[in-house]
Protein backbone atom coordinates (compact mmCIF):
# COMPACT_ATOMS: atom_id res chain seq x y z
CA UNK A 1 0.00 0.00 0.00
CA UNK A 2 0.84 3.53 -0.19
CA UNK A 3 1.77 5.97 2.94
CA UNK A 4 3.54 8.90 4.14
CA UNK A 5 6.94 7.97 5.51
CA UNK A 6 8.94 10.15 7.69
CA UNK A 7 12.35 10.65 6.78
CA UNK A 8 13.24 13.66 9.37
CA UNK A 9 12.97 16.99 9.29
CA UNK A 10 10.95 18.56 6.44
CA UNK A 11 11.20 15.21 5.02
CA UNK A 12 7.62 13.22 3.77
CA UNK A 13 7.27 11.00 1.38
CA UNK A 14 4.76 8.89 -0.20
CA UNK A 15 6.30 5.73 -0.63
CA UNK A 16 5.02 1.77 -0.84
CA UNK A 17 5.22 -0.01 2.26
CA UNK A 18 3.82 -3.36 3.26
CA UNK A 19 -0.10 -4.07 3.79
CA UNK A 20 -1.26 -3.81 8.04
CA UNK A 21 -2.08 -7.36 8.57
CA UNK A 22 -4.00 -8.92 11.63
CA UNK A 23 -1.10 -9.46 14.37
CA UNK A 24 -3.67 -10.78 17.07
CA UNK A 25 -7.20 -11.84 16.89
CA UNK A 26 -8.26 -8.77 19.09
CA UNK A 27 -7.43 -6.27 15.99
CA UNK A 28 -8.54 -5.18 13.15
CA UNK A 29 -7.74 -3.43 9.26
CA UNK A 30 -9.26 -0.64 8.24
CA UNK A 31 -9.26 0.86 5.07
CA UNK A 32 -8.63 4.58 5.32
CA UNK A 33 -10.77 7.28 3.32
CA UNK A 34 -9.50 10.18 4.91
CA UNK A 35 -6.76 10.98 7.48
CA UNK A 36 -5.81 14.26 8.96
CA UNK A 37 -2.49 16.37 9.88
CA UNK A 38 -2.45 17.12 13.50
CA UNK A 39 -0.29 20.26 15.28
CA UNK A 40 2.12 17.54 16.82
CA UNK A 41 3.09 16.22 13.78
CA UNK A 42 4.99 19.26 12.79
CA UNK A 43 7.13 18.79 15.72
CA UNK A 44 9.18 15.96 14.25
CA UNK A 45 8.61 17.58 11.01
CA UNK A 46 10.90 20.69 12.32
CA UNK A 47 13.11 18.78 15.09
CA UNK A 48 13.12 15.29 14.24
CA UNK A 49 12.30 12.31 15.99
CA UNK A 50 14.19 9.09 17.38
CA UNK A 51 14.00 6.87 14.45
CA UNK A 52 13.16 7.60 11.12
CA UNK A 53 11.26 5.62 8.16
CA UNK A 54 8.01 5.16 9.34
CA UNK A 55 4.43 5.92 8.58
CA UNK A 56 3.40 9.44 10.27
CA UNK A 57 -0.20 10.44 11.39
CA UNK A 58 -2.85 8.93 14.45
CA UNK A 59 -5.78 10.54 12.38
CA UNK A 60 -7.71 8.40 10.65
CA UNK A 61 -11.13 7.56 9.52
CA UNK A 62 -12.58 4.84 7.10
CA UNK A 63 -13.99 1.24 6.34
CA UNK A 64 -13.14 -2.10 8.53
CA UNK A 65 -12.08 -4.81 6.05
CA UNK A 66 -11.14 -7.51 8.05
CA UNK A 67 -11.91 -8.22 11.67
CA UNK A 68 -9.98 -11.27 14.49
CA UNK A 69 -12.16 -13.75 15.83
CA UNK A 70 -12.32 -11.77 18.93
CA UNK A 71 -14.15 -8.70 18.22
CA UNK A 72 -17.23 -8.31 18.70
CA UNK A 73 -18.08 -4.96 18.62
CA UNK A 74 -17.31 -4.57 14.69
CA UNK A 75 -17.73 -6.17 11.30
CA UNK A 76 -16.36 -5.65 7.90
CA UNK A 77 -18.19 -3.13 6.12
CA UNK A 78 -19.03 -0.77 9.11
CA UNK A 79 -17.19 2.96 8.84
CA UNK A 80 -15.34 3.75 11.92
CA UNK A 81 -13.37 6.35 13.45
CA UNK A 82 -10.03 5.10 14.35
CA UNK A 83 -9.09 6.93 18.07
CA UNK A 84 -5.37 8.79 17.58
CA UNK A 85 -3.91 6.51 20.56
CA UNK A 86 -4.59 2.98 21.58
CA UNK A 87 -5.06 1.62 25.38
CA UNK A 88 -6.23 -1.74 26.47
CA UNK A 89 -9.83 -1.40 27.51
CA UNK A 90 -9.42 -3.03 30.47
CA UNK A 91 -7.38 -1.53 33.30
CA UNK A 92 -7.97 0.16 36.15
CA UNK A 93 -7.52 3.93 34.26
CA UNK A 94 -9.24 3.08 30.76
CA UNK A 95 -12.26 1.71 33.22
CA UNK A 96 -12.14 5.09 34.56
CA UNK A 97 -12.06 6.48 31.70
CA UNK A 98 -8.69 7.72 31.94
CA UNK A 99 -7.05 5.46 28.59
CA UNK A 100 -4.07 8.02 28.15
CA UNK A 101 -2.55 6.77 31.09
CA UNK A 102 -3.25 3.22 30.36
CA UNK A 103 -1.40 0.84 32.48
CA UNK A 104 -1.38 -1.66 29.32
CA UNK A 105 1.67 0.29 28.27
CA UNK A 106 4.42 2.19 30.02
CA UNK A 107 4.18 5.33 27.48
CA UNK A 108 1.10 6.52 25.85
CA UNK A 109 0.66 4.60 22.21
CA UNK A 110 -0.14 7.19 19.83
CA UNK A 111 -0.35 5.98 16.25
CA UNK A 112 2.13 7.17 13.65
CA UNK A 113 5.08 7.64 15.99
CA UNK A 114 7.37 4.78 14.83
CA UNK A 115 6.61 2.48 17.47
CA UNK A 116 6.41 -1.14 16.96
CA UNK A 117 4.02 -2.58 15.67
CA UNK A 118 1.85 0.27 15.71
CA UNK A 119 1.50 2.01 12.07
CA UNK A 120 0.69 5.64 10.97
CA UNK A 121 -2.75 7.21 9.96
CA UNK A 122 -2.02 8.97 6.70
CA UNK A 123 -1.88 5.40 4.47
CA UNK A 124 -4.17 3.48 2.82
CA UNK A 125 -5.04 1.35 5.56
CA UNK A 126 -3.62 0.52 9.24
CA UNK A 127 -4.06 -2.27 11.81
CA UNK A 128 -6.14 -0.83 15.17
CA UNK A 129 -5.21 -2.98 18.10
CA UNK A 130 -7.61 -3.53 20.71
CA UNK A 131 -10.66 -3.16 18.10
CA UNK A 132 -13.54 -2.79 20.67
CA UNK A 133 -12.00 -0.62 22.46
CA UNK A 134 -10.19 2.05 19.97
CA UNK A 135 -12.57 1.83 16.94
CA UNK A 136 -15.61 4.09 17.29
CA UNK A 137 -18.76 4.33 14.65
CA UNK A 138 -18.77 7.07 12.94
CA UNK A 139 -22.45 7.06 13.51
CA UNK A 140 -23.29 8.83 10.13
CA UNK A 141 -20.89 11.40 10.65
CA UNK A 142 -19.14 13.09 7.83
CA UNK A 143 -15.42 12.17 7.23
CA UNK A 144 -14.39 15.88 8.04
CA UNK A 145 -16.51 15.51 11.23
CA UNK A 146 -14.37 12.13 11.94
CA UNK A 147 -11.31 13.04 11.11
CA UNK A 148 -12.03 16.03 13.77
CA UNK A 149 -13.19 13.68 16.58
CA UNK A 150 -10.87 11.27 16.40
CA UNK A 151 -7.90 13.77 17.61
CA UNK A 152 -8.74 17.91 17.81
CA UNK A 153 -12.45 18.04 19.04
CA UNK A 154 -11.80 15.41 21.59
CA UNK A 155 -9.03 17.42 22.80
CA UNK A 156 -10.91 20.50 22.62
CA UNK A 157 -13.83 19.41 24.95
CA UNK A 158 -11.27 17.54 27.35
CA UNK A 159 -9.32 21.21 27.59
CA UNK A 160 -12.84 22.73 28.14
CA UNK A 161 -13.96 20.67 31.32
CA UNK A 162 -10.41 20.29 33.00
CA UNK A 163 -10.71 23.99 33.03
CA UNK A 164 -13.43 23.84 34.74
CA UNK A 165 -15.86 26.09 32.03
CA UNK A 166 -19.26 25.86 33.48
CA UNK A 167 -22.45 27.96 32.20
CA UNK A 168 -22.28 31.02 32.43
CA UNK A 169 -18.19 31.43 32.55
CA UNK A 170 -15.60 33.82 31.29
CA UNK A 171 -13.22 31.81 28.76
CA UNK A 172 -10.35 32.24 26.82
CA UNK A 173 -8.73 30.02 24.21
CA UNK A 174 -5.01 30.81 23.40
CA UNK A 175 -3.89 29.39 19.88
CA UNK A 176 -6.45 29.39 16.99
CA UNK A 177 -5.71 25.97 15.14
CA UNK A 178 -7.95 23.24 14.89
CA UNK A 179 -7.42 22.33 18.70
CA UNK A 180 -8.04 25.99 19.94
CA UNK A 181 -11.11 26.65 17.32
CA UNK A 182 -12.27 23.20 19.17
CA UNK A 183 -11.80 24.80 22.37
CA UNK A 184 -14.14 27.42 21.38
CA UNK A 185 -16.77 25.53 20.36
CA UNK A 186 -16.35 22.75 23.56
CA UNK A 187 -16.59 25.86 25.80
CA UNK A 188 -19.48 27.41 24.38
CA UNK A 189 -21.46 23.89 24.45
CA UNK A 190 -20.61 23.56 27.99
CA UNK A 191 -22.44 26.92 28.77
CA UNK A 192 -19.74 29.33 28.58
CA UNK A 193 -20.84 33.06 28.27
CA UNK A 194 -18.15 34.54 26.72
CA UNK A 195 -15.04 33.13 24.95
CA UNK A 196 -12.27 35.42 23.87
CA UNK A 197 -9.87 33.78 21.10
CA UNK A 198 -6.15 34.74 20.92
CA UNK A 199 -4.00 34.51 18.18
CA UNK A 200 -1.19 36.30 15.83
CA UNK A 201 -3.23 35.68 12.61
CA UNK A 202 -6.05 37.65 11.18
CA UNK A 203 -7.62 34.39 9.36
CA UNK A 204 -7.60 32.21 12.54
CA UNK A 205 -9.18 35.25 14.57
CA UNK A 206 -12.04 35.81 11.98
CA UNK A 207 -12.68 31.74 12.32
CA UNK A 208 -12.93 32.47 16.14
CA UNK A 209 -15.04 35.48 14.92
CA UNK A 210 -17.67 33.30 13.11
CA UNK A 211 -17.85 30.95 15.70
CA UNK A 212 -19.39 33.73 18.06
CA UNK A 213 -15.97 34.12 19.91
CA UNK A 214 -14.27 37.57 20.81
CA UNK A 215 -10.90 37.76 19.28
CA UNK A 216 -8.25 39.63 20.27
CA UNK A 217 -4.61 40.17 18.85
CA UNK A 218 -2.27 38.40 21.50
CA UNK A 219 0.20 41.42 21.24
CA UNK A 220 -2.14 42.85 23.35
CA UNK A 221 -3.78 39.92 24.93
CA UNK A 222 -3.26 40.50 28.63
CA UNK A 223 -4.45 43.92 28.15
CA UNK A 224 -7.55 43.58 26.93
CA UNK A 225 -9.05 40.70 29.09
CA UNK A 226 -8.57 42.48 31.89
CA UNK A 227 -10.48 45.82 30.30
CA UNK A 228 -12.89 43.55 29.14
CA UNK A 229 -13.38 41.60 32.94
CA UNK A 230 -12.80 44.68 35.14
CA UNK A 231 -9.30 44.07 35.81
CA UNK A 232 -9.71 40.50 37.17
CA UNK A 233 -9.12 37.92 34.82
CA UNK A 234 -11.10 35.47 32.73
CA UNK A 235 -12.63 32.31 34.45
CA UNK A 236 -10.68 29.58 32.88
CA UNK A 237 -8.35 29.80 29.70
CA UNK A 238 -7.62 26.70 27.33
CA UNK A 239 -4.05 26.96 26.01
CA UNK A 240 -3.58 25.07 22.87
CA UNK A 241 -0.33 26.37 22.57
CA UNK A 242 2.07 25.13 24.89
CA UNK A 243 4.86 27.67 25.13
CA UNK A 244 6.71 29.98 27.91
CA UNK A 245 5.39 32.78 26.76
CA UNK A 246 1.44 31.53 26.72
CA UNK A 247 2.09 29.93 30.19
CA UNK A 248 2.95 33.08 31.55
CA UNK A 249 -0.21 35.03 30.01
CA UNK A 250 -1.98 32.06 31.47
CA UNK A 251 -0.69 32.79 35.17
CA UNK A 252 -1.55 36.99 34.39
CA UNK A 253 -5.05 36.51 31.99
CA UNK A 254 -6.67 33.84 34.24
CA UNK A 255 -8.90 35.34 37.13
CA UNK A 256 -7.23 34.73 41.02
CA UNK A 257 -8.27 31.09 42.00
CA UNK A 258 -8.98 30.16 38.36
CA UNK A 259 -8.38 27.66 35.85
CA UNK A 260 -6.19 26.75 33.39
CA UNK A 261 -6.00 23.59 30.87
CA UNK A 262 -2.71 23.14 28.91
CA UNK A 263 -3.23 20.69 25.81
CA UNK A 264 -0.54 22.55 23.79
CA UNK A 265 2.47 20.49 23.26
CA UNK A 266 5.90 22.24 23.12
CA UNK A 267 8.79 20.73 20.55
CA UNK A 268 11.31 21.10 23.55
CA UNK A 269 11.12 18.55 26.71
CA UNK A 270 10.56 21.26 29.00
CA UNK A 271 10.14 25.04 28.83
CA UNK A 272 10.34 27.87 31.79
CA UNK A 273 6.89 27.76 33.71
CA UNK A 274 5.82 30.99 35.53
CA UNK A 275 5.49 28.73 39.13
CA UNK A 276 5.53 31.77 41.53
CA UNK A 277 2.53 33.55 39.65
CA UNK A 278 0.71 31.10 39.67
CA UNK A 279 0.90 30.28 43.19
CA UNK A 280 1.12 33.74 44.44
CA UNK A 281 -2.81 33.93 42.61
CA UNK A 282 -3.57 30.90 43.33
CA UNK A 283 -3.85 29.04 40.09
CA UNK A 284 -4.72 25.79 38.91
CA UNK A 285 -2.73 24.48 36.16
CA UNK A 286 -3.67 21.27 34.53
CA UNK A 287 -1.73 19.81 31.73
CA UNK A 288 -3.35 16.29 30.34
CA UNK A 289 -3.34 15.08 26.93
CA UNK A 290 -6.37 13.67 25.32
CA UNK A 291 -7.98 10.27 26.03
CA UNK A 292 -10.12 10.27 23.25
CA UNK A 293 -11.96 7.16 23.60
CA UNK A 294 -13.53 8.50 27.05
CA UNK A 295 -14.24 11.83 24.78
CA UNK A 296 -15.73 10.49 22.12
CA UNK A 297 -19.33 9.36 23.35
CA UNK A 298 -19.35 12.80 25.50
CA UNK A 299 -18.92 14.10 21.61
CA UNK A 300 -21.53 12.48 20.20
CA UNK A 301 -24.13 13.18 23.09
CA UNK A 302 -23.69 17.05 22.45
CA UNK A 303 -23.84 17.11 18.74
CA UNK A 304 -27.24 15.12 19.12
CA UNK A 305 -28.13 17.40 21.54
CA UNK A 306 -27.56 19.97 19.25
CA UNK A 307 -25.21 21.65 21.91
CA UNK A 308 -22.32 21.00 18.99
CA UNK A 309 -23.22 22.04 15.13
CA UNK A 310 -21.48 19.59 13.20
CA UNK A 311 -21.42 22.10 10.43
CA UNK A 312 -19.66 24.94 12.62
CA UNK A 313 -16.98 22.28 12.92
CA UNK A 314 -16.89 21.22 9.74
CA UNK A 315 -15.89 24.26 8.50
CA UNK A 316 -12.78 23.86 10.46
CA UNK A 317 -11.21 21.68 7.48
CA UNK A 318 -9.65 24.32 5.59
CA UNK A 319 -8.14 21.84 2.63
CA UNK A 320 -8.85 18.37 1.23
CA UNK A 321 -5.00 16.93 -0.64
CA UNK A 322 -4.88 13.90 -1.97
CA UNK A 323 -2.66 11.68 -0.21
CA UNK A 324 0.17 11.33 -2.83
CA UNK A 325 0.63 15.40 -2.10
CA UNK A 326 1.32 14.46 1.21
CA UNK A 327 5.02 16.65 1.24
CA UNK A 328 3.50 19.66 -0.32
CA UNK A 329 0.27 19.35 2.47
CA UNK A 330 2.51 19.46 4.84
CA UNK A 331 5.00 22.71 3.68
CA UNK A 332 1.50 25.07 3.16
CA UNK A 333 0.45 23.34 6.79
CA UNK A 334 3.76 24.62 8.30
CA UNK A 335 3.62 27.76 6.80
CA UNK A 336 0.24 28.51 7.82
CA UNK A 337 -0.43 29.97 4.17
CA UNK A 338 -4.18 30.37 2.08
CA UNK A 339 -5.59 30.14 5.74
CA UNK A 340 -5.18 26.62 6.11
CA UNK A 341 -6.47 25.34 9.69
CA UNK A 342 -7.37 22.22 9.08
CA UNK A 343 -5.82 19.68 6.09
CA UNK A 344 -7.52 16.39 5.55
CA UNK A 345 -5.61 13.83 2.83
CA UNK A 346 -7.50 11.45 0.54
CA UNK A 347 -5.71 8.43 0.12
Amino acid sequence: MKSLVFHGPRDIRYESVADPILSNARSAIVKISKCGICGSDLHPYHVGSSSTGYCIGHEAVGEVVEVGVEVKKFKTGDRVIVAGSVSCGECEPCRNNLPMICRSYPTCRVFGQGMHGLGGGQAEAIEVPVADYNLHSTRGASDALGILLSDNLSTGWTCAKNAKVQPGSSVAVIGLGAVGLSGIVSAQALGADRVFAIDLLEDRLDAASALGAIPINATNALDEIRAATDGQGVDSILDAVGIAKTAELDALAVKRGGHVCIVGLPEAASVPFPLLTGIARNVTFTLTACSIQAALPELFDALESGKLKADAIERMVTHDIALSDGAAAYALFDARRDGVKKVLLTP
